[in-house]
């Protein structure tokens, strides 16, 4: 037996017990001969004490101890002295008077310090197996698995199968580049690592198992960012016979069960709902922060009789004028730093610019002030509640552009305002109604919003017959946390008919449709059911519960943001027999 207990679980009524721990040497103290170490495993410290006087060979072996040496101690539990007490440890009354010491393993001098915070993220990719023993990343991980097992038993007790789908399978357009495995066994083919288990889900719906979940490995050839990865996981659910507000309702419940026993935090239901159209409106983004408010204001009616060439051209092309109020952003920004953000909005965002007016002083500081009559300064004050020491920002465009650019802006002012720094809110928010349907002026087609296999809502399917599709509603739902898309998810097309016509607004024809998806409409034809399901984002929602700024930080071994692995130094070449067994040919030159 290595050992009796764990690091973690003695207390001061266990003295007198001679027990017997494992683990590794986290810090060692040499205080005049007498040797006090740290004893870490997974669950915690316990501090172990050499002394000369009670077991000289055991003490003198203790001074070639270092930090990650794993090792096994044997020795009886003691209070500590009064006054030496650790009340930062959940052992820190007592100690163990070591009696036996057994060196298991030596370490080398690791390349950090295991006990403190490392800035330099590659070399913690790098020695990814080094980083986990860090207390914080073992916390991280801990409540991941409370977080899966917490979904788990809910589902379970919702009546839903935990069914796996298979990794090699067609490419599904999902909006992201594939992962491409060539096969083998037939040259020139090959499977696609599943971006998501869509089709897969949706089939068995059809196979009439009516309550599926999958806490699924998905994969996705895109950009990196601090809450992407090429290969990430989410828990994936479909029902039949349901409806969009019974599964939100589930996943309200779900959140709820996962926040209270992973945070023991309760999160009030139902959650607040509101349309795609409004978010945009108000908030210039599809998944608004509600934490804050910053809020964007229609300001076409203030401006509709303007001599300002800039805001009349908008307006006589149907654009429209809108603006948020940075309250008291006047002293924080500078004029030279409200140019960098006119700069930032134009190669960032793609805007044209990024008017401002800052109100400092009594006097309106803008470029644009004295093309605005005394009638419009008066009504945009009114309308903006513009005092002194606030900053308006402007956007005049489209009412798409328009509010994305300053949705954007909104989010900046957040940040230098720290409008949300410390803040313990949790913001739970529904956006639904999103567009079934965008146009693509680079395809220059329409292209679908979620995916081609959501449903149009029964009142918007006239004006996808008259092919209005800008117009056409989706039954699709999108749940956000402060600011944070936690997933998403729609009522699914289950008619063949239907599910063609919404191929052929994409623009792929009958062939095309039976090429890539013949098995699913040949499916719907034996009596699919109505369904619809969701996915949730697995690393995005425990990095919010764990406080974290990445999702790298709640994965056991990520990429970094090059999708390389540091430590497996993957990807990597490979030898041009196994390309040749593979019939691929590489075009690339070696230097």
């Amino acid at each position: 037996m290595y050992r009796s207990t764990s690091c973690n679980t003695l207390r001061k009524e266990n003295a007198g017990q001679s027990v017997t721990l494992a683990g590794w040497v986290n810090s060692r103290r040499d205080h005049g001969g007498v040797i006090f170490i740290d004893l870490r495993d997974r669950e915690g410290l316990t501090q172990v004490v050499f002394r000369p006087e009670e077991h000289p060979q055991v003490a003198e072996a203790s001074h070639g101890l270092r930090g990650e040496d794993v090792i096994q101690i044997t020795g009886l539990v003691s209070p500590r002295l009064q006054g030496t007490e650790n009340a930062k440890l959940a052992t820190g009354q007592i100690e163990v008077i070591a009696s036996e010491l057994t060196v298991l393993n030596k370490s080398d001098v690791p390349p950090f310090q295991i006990d403190s915070k490392v800035a330099n993220e590659d070399l913690r990719l790098t020695y990814r197996y080094l980083d986990l023993r860090r207390s914080e990343m073992k916390q991280n991980l801990k409540l991941r698995h409370r977080v899966a097992k917490s979904t788990r038993d809910f589902l379970d007790e919702q009546g839903f199968l935990e069914i796996e789908t298979p990794i090699l399978s067609n490419p599904t357009p999902e909006g992201a580049r594939d992962f491409l495995v060539p096969s083998r066994l037939n040259p020139g083919s090959f499977y696609a690592l599943p971006q998501a288990p869509q089709q897969y889900k949706q089939l068995l719906q059809v196979a009439g198992l009516e309550k599926y979940f999958q806490i699924a490995r998905c994969f996705r050839d895109e950009d990196l960012r601090a809450d992407r990865q090429p290969e990430f996981t989410q828990v994936d659910l479909e029902a039949s016979f349901i409806t969009a507000r019974e599964i939100q309702t589930l996943i309200e419940g779900l959140l709820s069960r996962i926040f209270k026993e992973s945070l023991g935090v309760d999160i009030p239901v139902p959650f607040q709902r509101m349309t795609y159209a409004e978010a945009m409106n108000r908030f210039g983004s599809d998944k608004p922060d509600l934490r804050f408010g910053v809020e964007i204001v229609e300001l076409s009616d203030v401006f509709a009789h303007s001599q300002f060439k800039v805001f009349r051209s908008v307006l006589d092309n149907g654009g429209v004028i809108r603006a948020i109020n940075a309250k008291g952003a006047a002293s924080a920004l500078s004029k030279e730093q409200l140019k960098k953000w006119e700069e930032w909005a134009k190669t960032e965002l793609g805007a044209k610019g990024l008017a401002y007016i800052r109100l400092k002083e009594g006097e309106w500081e803008s470029p644009i002030v004295k093309f605005f009559s005394e009638e419009e300064k008066k009504a945009l004050a009114s309308k903006m509640g513009f005092e002194e020491g606030d900053v308006l920002f402007f956007g005049a465009d489209k009412p798409a552009p328009a509010c994305e650019v300053l949705g954007r802006v909104r989010l900046k002012v957040s940040e230098l305002l720290k409008l949300t720094e410390g803040s313990k809110e949790l913001k739970f928010l529904w956006v639904v109604d999103f567009p079934l349907l965008q146009f693509s002026p680079e395809d220059n087609s329409w292209v679908a919003v979620h995916h081609p296999f959501t449903r149009p809502k029964a009142e918007d399917l006239e004006l996808m017959e008259k092919g209005e599709f800008a117009e056409v509603r989706a039954e699709a739902y999108d749940v956000v946390l402060n600011g944070v898309e936690l997933g998403g998810g729609s009522i699914r097309i289950h008619e063949k008919e239907l599910q063609s016509k919404l191929f052929a607004a994409l623009g792929i024809g009958p062939e095309e449709q039976q090429h890539k998806f013949g098995h699913l409409l040949k499916a719907f034809s034996f009596g699919a059911p109505p369904h619809g399901g969701i996915a949730l984002g697995l690393d995005r929602l425990v990095m919010l519960l764990c406080g974290a700024d990445s999702i790298r930080e709640v994965i056991a071994f990520p990429k970094n943001n090059r999708g390389v692995d540091l430590m497996t130094h993957s990807p990597v070449e490979v030898e041009h027999k196994l390309l040749r067994d593979l019939s691929i040919a590489s075009t690339v030159k070696k230097a």
